[in-house]
């Protein structure tokens, strides 16, 4: 049966301590958990894109969240915001303006304002600006530790 040398024990040491130094910095860095907020309108910065414009919100964990993720989109009229897509994450969208076409559950359906679109994890869906003028939505996406 081997032994163990001093080496082998300092080397497993040193491990062991990197381990824990790392873990640790990971744990001081990790964003602060969000409380209750508001978010102005006029405060969110409209930032341009190829396919019309994006309001990033906000990205943080919270109490029961391992992150949340807001931002409202502004797409141009014949556009797409990008390829039908799946992930873990779940994903609720609301039509604020504008006529929509989004595949969900399979299917295409044709929306407009008010309209509220529930993405299911590892589901596929897009969403296409089918009406004359920017569509407006509001996209709210959380992840939990089951999502990982």
């Amino acid at each position: 049966m081997p032994f163990l040398t001093r080496r082998d024990l300092a080397v497993a040491a040193i491990a062991v301590s990197l381990t824990a130094v790392v873990g640790a910095a990971a744990r001081q860095t990790a964003a602060p958990i969000m409380r209750s907020t508001v978010f102005e309108w006029t405060a969110m910065k409209d930032t341009p894109s190829d396919v019309g414009s994006v309001r990033s919100i906000v990205r943080a964990p919270t109490i029961t969240l391992e992150e949340l993720e807001m931002h409202v989109t502004t797409l141009k009229a014949g556009l797409t915001s990008h390829a039908p897509h799946q992930h873990p994450n779940e994903e609720l969208i609301i039509v604020r303006e504008g006529t929509v076409e989004v595949l969900n559950g399979g299917t295409l359906k044709r929306l407009g304002p008010g309209s509220i679109i529930f993405n299911a994890s590892n589901e596929l869906h897009g969403l296409t600006n089918v009406g004359t003028t920017p569509a407006v939505y509001h996209v709210v996406n959380w992840k939990t530790e089951k999502t990982k």
